[in-house]
């Protein structure tokens, strides 16, 4: 039986290489192989592992594991059901992506309900993952990051209002997409299975685009007009819930409403240092002369970038760590006082025009073209 298992474990060994080759990546160790036998079967971890790097039609992936198309297909829808594939229309024929880790099939594994899958074994497993070091380094990226930071607008300031574009807005982003999907937070959902999620709303993880239809085709999510995005946008905005979206200048595929305790990129932020999300173009700076010394900066900082200090003057002022502070705009937005207004950074992010784009300096920048 020792060559059997050996051979089994060969399958789903080389579908680990081919996913930490993926421009986002994931770094291979014993949680990782966890994960991959709970949601893959042998076969499609066969398969899995043969995908090239690049969305291919169901022929050119016949041709590479030498199944016949219509077992493939089979195999392939069912997959796609799970999330660990992509199936995308493009004229008369469908391609094929397989799903990285994240974003990717840990996002559509928690973003349903009610399957078979042990949740709270997969919750464990997922969370053990993520707080290695050496995972989250791999995936946030280097200079080009996986995320970036979208500012609240209501607190963007009016001498720079005519500057600010269209990708630093999530407003705009919201209406130019048409419409789009709204599903479960994944990351909410696993904290959930773990006992210690907090009270941040669930539905209000936006999709927008071919990822909304594609979401809502797989029955993770439910069709949202750009009013009801909006509306999402606003809700979470007044819970002080960050907005990060995929790091592209041109139709990003996705919003997130992020708390600082269950978000994925703003925990490791906070209790690692590693950044998976670009900072926004603006920083708070403190207006002492306005501040009231109330410490709610402080408080609503998901990140703790924001420290309160002694002035010399009997009370205590904000400190903010620049190096540290995202700009997403939630202390300013909160301020009673309004004594921390933002400005322009310096030097601006301007993102990758598109996802080719972002993966081609993420392949490059980690070395792998």
């Amino acid at each position: 039986m020792g060559h059997i298992i050996n051979a089994k474990e060969e399958i789903y060994h080389a579908l680990a290489e081919r996913l930490s080759k993926s421009p986002e990546g994931s770094p291979i160790n014993e949680t990782l192989m966890a994960i991959l036998h709970r949601l893959y079967t042998e076969s499609e971890a066969m398969v899995g592992s043969r995908f090239p790097l690049v969305p291919v039609p169901l022929d050119k992936i016949a041709a590479i594991t030498g199944m016949g198309e219509t077992e493939l297909k089979t195999l392939l829808d069912g997959m796609s059901h799970k999330g660990l594939v992509v199936d995308i229309p493009r004229k008369d024929s469908i391609y094929y992506m397989l799903t990285p880790m994240l974003v990717g099939f840990f996002e559509y594994t928690f973003m349903r309900t009610g399957n078979q899958l042990d949740m709270k074994e997969l919750a464990e497993l997922f969370d053990r993952y993520f707080h290695k070091e050496e995972v989250m380094r791999e995936i946030a990226g280097l200079d080009t990051r996986i995320m970036r930071t979208l500012v609240y607008e209501n607190v963007i300031p009016v001498a720079v209002e005519t500057e600010v574009l269209t990708y630093e807005r999530a407003s705009e982003i919201i209406r130019q997409s048409g419409g789009g999907a709204i599903a479960i937070c994944p990351c909410r959902h696993e904290a959930a299975h773990l006992g210690k999620a907090c009270n941040a709303p669930v539905d209000v993880c936006t999709s927008l685009g071919g990822a909304a239809e594609w979401i809502v085709r797989k029955g993770l999510g439910k069709a949202a007009s750009v009013d009801d995005l909006l509306r999402v946008l606003d809700q979470t905005q007044a819970l002080g819930l960050v907005h990060l979206c995929d790091n592209v200048l041109n139709k990003p595929t996705y919003i997130c409403h992020c708390c600082g305790c269950c978000c994925k990129v703003l925990s490791t932020i906070d209790k690692q240092n590693i950044f998976a999300a670009h900072p926004s173009n603006f920083i708070p700076s403190v207006d002492p002369d306005s501040c009231i010394s109330c410490g709610v900066c402080t408080e609503r900082c998901p990140i703790h970038a924001i420290g309160m200090t002694d002035a010399g003057s009997g009370r205590g002022v904000p400190q903010v760590n620049t190096d540290r502070c995202i700009g997403c705009g939630v202390c300013s937005s909160a301020c009673p006082s309004d004594a921390l207004p933002l400005s322009r950074r310096p030097v601006l992010h301007i993102p990758p025009e598109d996802l080719k784009e972002k993966q081609n300096r993420m392949m490059i920048e980690k070395g792998r073209v």
